[in-house]
């Protein structure tokens, strides 16, 4: 399918009311920007997905003549409504990322999408707390929330300053960034659960939402659940078909089986087996 051909689809839908839930589109890629070692922000134009996309929500990525056979889940960073535009960051951990990360613009790639169930949007003051590449999906629901006027403040967690490029990503969307380093080359000496008891006993946050690494989101849901704060928690799963129907990312959780693609990426926390 063309650009032209995309957009053409996506207006046609839009014009009978309503968009697909899911589509499988090619999508050109009109930038890829390395953020620091090995992490890169590619910026393709999807419109017909970028007009559904919810933060929270994942694609399947594939890449024409990369020798992998199955497509990599990203997480969206970015959806512009307006442009059509669909901005994902990731981080090169094998063969397939470290092919995604040698295309070019002009370039495309297969994406398959919006998929899964995203962050809870509706919300009063919300903190955002991530680690790692955990903080992409989390810089999507941050810039959604601000344009919705309800700024979120974050709190955010590296091995060292070098890390934590996303601050400068994510100052423009959150009321406060909150930093802590397991080296203290940044803000706090230790990790995110070294202040978040501190701060969620002297703000009113009415909801926490984690991604990242899956002990820091064990340690946050602990935490929020002795406070009685609501959490969130976003799941990451090594994931075949991301539709549901290859079971390579199901789940135990207190309401029985899940799959983490289709019922998640995003649970509640007290539904979850850490």
């Amino acid at each position: 399918m063309t650009l032209r051909e995309e957009k053409t689809t996506a207006e046609k839908v839009a014009a009978l009311g309503g968009i697909p839930a899911k589509v499988d589109v090619e999508a050109p890629i009109i930038s890829q920007e390395r953020l620091t070692d090995g992490v890169y922000r590619l910026t393709a134009v999807a419109p017909s997905i970028a007009l559904r996309a919810m933060p929270g929500q994942f694609v399947q990525v594939g890449i024409n003549k990369s020798g992998t056979l199955l497509r990599r889940p990203l997480g969206i960073a970015a959806a512009d409504n307006g442009t059509g535009n669909l901005s994902l960051i990731y981080r090169i951990a094998g063969k397939g990322t470290l092919a995604l990360s040698q295309l070019k613009p002009g370039d495309s790639i297969k994406v398959l999408g919006p998929l899964g169930h995203g962050f809870t949007t509706k919300v009063q003051k919300p903190l955002l707390v991530g680690g790692g590449m955990g903080l992409s999906p989390l810089l999507y629901e941050a810039e959604y929330l601000q344009r919705h006027r309800c700024n979120a403040g974050v709190l955010m967690g590296g091995r060292t300053e070098q890390e934590l490029f996303w601050r400068q990503l994510f100052k423009d969307y959150v009321n406060g960034i909150h930093i802590t380093t397991d080296d203290g080359s940044l803000g706090t000496k230790g990790f995110v659960t070294t202040v978040l008891p501190e701060m969620l006993q002297d703000n009113d946050y009415d909801l926490v939402i984690a991604c990242g690494p899956e002990i820091m989101m064990k340690n946050v849901a602990a935490i929020c659940r002795e406070l009685g704060i609501a959490c969130e928690v976003s799941l990451e799963r090594r994931m075949g078909c991301g539709l549901g129907a290859c079971l390579s990312c199901s789940i135990d959780t207190l309401s029985g089986r899940r799959k983490v693609c289709k019922d998640g990426p995003v649970f509640p926390a007290e539904e979850v087996f850490f």
